[in-house]
């Protein structure tokens, strides 16, 4: 059984039964962690709280070695991690070879602009005066961590967290906690108790961190229902938080796209780790002249797709991560169905698979905003597909929904995409080219889709608070002292 990972050791004990981790494509129980306490949470927070007198006061350079360091260790364990990743969570182990790659390179960046962001000078008011604005760290950084991708939203959150002098404290999702525990050979070379991490409910263990007073941020990527009750707790001690939360991205596809191409995009935002990303492409609009050509190409692509194993090289998408999200897609699917969508391919559970979390590629059309699987979060592998006339239509189609976190749109129309990306409220905009990430650029949602943003350097500046210095050189008498003379 796996133990919690706090301040540089292997702690915790077996207080309660274990929580089980199952492998999504056999549903067999490979390995056991920890279900911890909140004496677990507690010993975690004293430990990155100790951490942070050391680790806050090395320089900046020395921080941002160690962090390369880190990302070179990580990335001399890819394929051990990857498969480990694959077991836990079902993603194919070609794409959760990227997914250690892209950690790589988010511990790299944030190693190197976390050597200069320390603030600035600014102009003083008189001659004699110096005046900083410096940006320090808060302090102890609550890091909670979804199953769909464990490891890279691990690194959007703990990268910054560290580079800008922070301690962490990892939350993962008791799905898939595996892949960050076998991080700790890695987090060894820092300062011990600069990262922890403990397993356990969000229940017990992610609330006693959240509400613990002597944690002093909290970065959460998960349901909008289970971030409107952090922010609430946040709230309670002025608790900074940064919120990605859920989303019902649009995919604009206009009539002078390639077909093919814009065919393939759209399988790929949509099924993209069986559906299961917090961006993925679950409204799907298209232009109606070309709608005929788009769905064809879609559903004959779709039907290429492999199911399979993710640990086997042949599979194209791997099986859900749980039971419970794929009912919930067979949900949506099916209320769809009845209301009068029309499944063009897939819509069920595949032949041939005694066991394993698996759903079929889904394209739907005929579908309407008043269906579960065009207004709320589905996170399955479904394409449903609407048809629109005219752009402006397709604009207000787009932007009909409470969520804002990302958007796509094809075209080779420039006035077009400008109006997309200045009208549609969404923290990323993606034209002609899906779902791709840059470590230099901002993430983050609009409207429901949360708070604050990850990535760039507006990332690493979320886990950095302000301080103004006004400093005097002489101590000289000033005409505003006490007593003050009036008239």
């Amino acid at each position: 059984m796996k133990q919690h990972w706090i301040g540089g050791e292997w702690m915790g004990q077996a207080n309660k039964a274990p929580i089980n981790i199952i492998n999504p494509a056999t549903e067999e129980i490979f390995e056991q962690v920890l279900d911890g306490s909140r004496e677990d949470a507690d010993a975690a927070v004293v430990a990155a709280n100790k951490a942070f007198g050391i680790w806050h006061r090395m320089t900046a350079t020395s921080r941002c070695e160690l962090l390369h360091e880190v990302a070179d260790r990580l990335k001399a364990q890819t394929e051990e991690i990857a498969r480990i990743l694959t077991l836990e969570g079902g993603k194919p182990l070609k794409e959760n070879i990227d997914e250690v790659g892209w950690c790589v390179a988010c511990f790299h960046y944030y190693a190197e602009i976390g050597r200069s962001s320390r603030g600035r000078v600014i102009p003083s008011v008189e001659s004699t005066q110096l005046s900083m604005v410096l940006k320090e760290p808060y302090g102890v950084v609550v890091c909670i961590v979804p199953y769909n991708y464990p490891l890279l939203l691990m690194a959007w959150k703990v990268a910054p967290a560290l580079a800008a002098g922070n301690t962490v404290i990892i939350k993962p999702s008791s799905i898939t906690p595996l892949s960050t525990l076998a991080l700790s050979e890695c987090f060894d070379v820092l300062t011990p108790g600069a990262v922890n991490i403990v397993t356990g409910s969000g229940e017990e263990i992610g609330n006693a961190l959240v509400a613990h007073p002597d944690t002093h941020v909290v970065a959460f990527t998960g349901s909008t229902e289970t971030g409107r009750k952090i922010a609430h707790q946040c709230a309670e001690r002025f608790k900074k938080v940064t919120l990605e939360l859920g989303g019902k991205d649009p995919f604009v596809v206009c009539e002078d796209s390639d077909i093919n191409v814009a065919a393939r995009a759209v399988a790929w935002a949509a099924y993209l780790n069986a559906g299961q990303v917090c961006t993925s492409s679950e409204r799907i609009y298209v232009q109606s002249s070309v709608a005929d050509r788009f769905l064809e190409a879609l559903v004959n692509f779709t039907n290429t797709l492999r199911l399979g194993p993710g640990i086997e090289p042949s599979t194209d998408i791997g099986p859900m991560a749980r039971d419970y999200y794929r009912r919930k897609v067979e949900e949506h699917v099916e209320e769809a169905r009845k209301m009068g969508a029309v499944v063009l391919a897939g819509g069920r559970r595949p032949a041939g698979f005694q066991k394993g979390y698996y759903y079929e590629p889904t394209v739907l059309t005929n579908v309407t905003h008043s269906m579960k699987v065009m207004s709320e979060e589905t996170f399955g592998p479904v394409a449903p597909v609407m048809v629109y006339n005219h752009f402006d239509e397709a604009i207000r189609l787009a932007q009909g929904t409470q969520y804002g976190l990302g958007a796509v749109l094809f075209t080779r129309d420039a006035l077009k995409a400008k109006t997309f990306f200045e009208e549609v409220k969404a923290g990323s905009i993606w034209i002609n080219d899906p779902l791709t990430d840059n470590d230099a650029g901002p993430f983050g949602g609009m409207k429901m889709s949360g708070l604050g943003r990850e990535l760039g350097l507006e990332g690493l500046e979320e886990f950095m608070e302000t301080k103004h210095v006004h400093w005097d050189f002489v101590q000289h008498e000033k005409p505003w002292w006490f007593p003050y003379k009036r008239g």
